[in-house]
């Protein structure tokens, strides 16, 4: 018996438990993946590591400051603001991967990574019931916490029915909409290649990429030049389902040596390509938490809550759980 399971290891989670914690709760976080931070997503591979999500912070707003701010005294995160550019807005990143912040946010917690729930229901005795995919265990916990992406909520909600979660609490779940990314990390051969001087290039008009970055840039000795691609929403939709994503990583990179005039970033050493299925909140909800009127505390929490920054994802992170704590107190 837990008090509460807090579902998803973002940005939200983590810092929705933490407070849960703080406040004397018994919590546990259940991560279907084998790493933390969701979107804040670090990929080790070829002697490297690269960030294949977010790729970096921008403290918009206090409690981002606040946190950066203490990342950077903890030499978690470095400044990354590109002095090149007029105006630049200050941005920081991970040297060891944006995974690093999620770590960093999860001290301290109960984690079961790996542990997919398929299922959630009341008991009769009035708690909430969790079946892992797994089979080897099902937890009881007085409250639930869902930081997930909204239609991944659904999916998981949605059996339960209007008769538990009541019909309007299913259709603000339901009108919540995300926009897709394909991300492609690509390799290059050690000092073979005039590197740009450049560290990102944002494209807001192409009719395939999004942003670019050389990620090698925020490591502290680089092997070899290692870049980011990233598509825009338009072209991850038509590609979402598409059973091999190799050849449309070599879509992106053909389109960046296109644009950007450097031929050479057709013919990596290496590739490794990644959908994102819920990329960024393209329609979200309009609180900053979104729970059910059910008598069992079950509260929804993200950046889909009030925004899409990581601002937001903080903000609804603290926001649920002071929900919880008024439903449980």
């Amino acid at each position: 018996m837990t008090d509460i399971a807090v579902i998803g290891a973002g940005m939200a989670g983590l810092v929705c438990a933490q407070q849960l914690t703080q406040a004397g709760y018994s919590v546990l976080v259940v991560e279907k993946s084998r790493g933390l931070g969701g979107r804040l997503a670090t990929r080790r591979l070829y002697g490297t590591w690269a960030d294949h999500g977010a790729c970096y912070l921008k403290p918009q707003g206090e409690l981002c400051k606040n946190l950066v701010q203490l990342l950077c005294d903890r030499h978690i995160l470095k400044d990354w603001t590109d002095n090149t550019q007029l105006n630049s807005t200050p941005r920081y990143i991970a040297p060891e991967g944006m995974s690093a912040i999620a770590k960093f946010l999860a001290q301290g917690l109960e984690v079961w990574k790996n542990q997919r729930v398929i299922a959630i229901h009341p008991t009769p005795e009035n708690n909430w019931r969790l079946t892992l995919e797994s089979g080897d265990a099902e937890l009881i916990v007085k409250a639930v916490v869902l930081a997930i992406p909204a239609p991944q909520a659904l999916m998981l909600l949605s059996p339960l029915g209007e008769d538990v979660l009541g019909k309007e609490f299913l259709d603000n779940l339901s009108s919540v909409e995300f926009a897709p990314c394909i991300s492609a990390i690509a390799g290059y051969p050690a000092n073979s290649q005039l590197l740009p001087n450049w560290q990102d290039q944002k494209f807001t008009d192409d009719a395939v990429l999004g942003w670019i970055g050389l990620d090698s840039s925020k490591r502290p000795h680089p092997q070899q030049p290692v870049f980011v691609f990233q598509s825009n929403a338009n072209f991850a939709q038509l590609h979402l389902e598409s059973p091999d994503l190799q050849p449309v990583g070599q879509e992106m990179l053909q389109q960046a040596a296109q644009n950007l005039k450097l031929s050479w970033l057709e013919t990596p050493e290496w590739m490794q390509v990644h959908r994102w299925r819920y990329a960024f909140p393209s329609v979200p909800w309009k609180n900053t938490v979104l729970s059910t009127v059910t008598p069992l505390p079950l509260v929804c929490c993200g950046d889909w809550c009030g925004g899409h920054l990581v601002e937001d994802a903080m903000i609804s992170g603290i926001a649920a759980s002071w929900e919880i704590n008024n439903y449980l107190r």
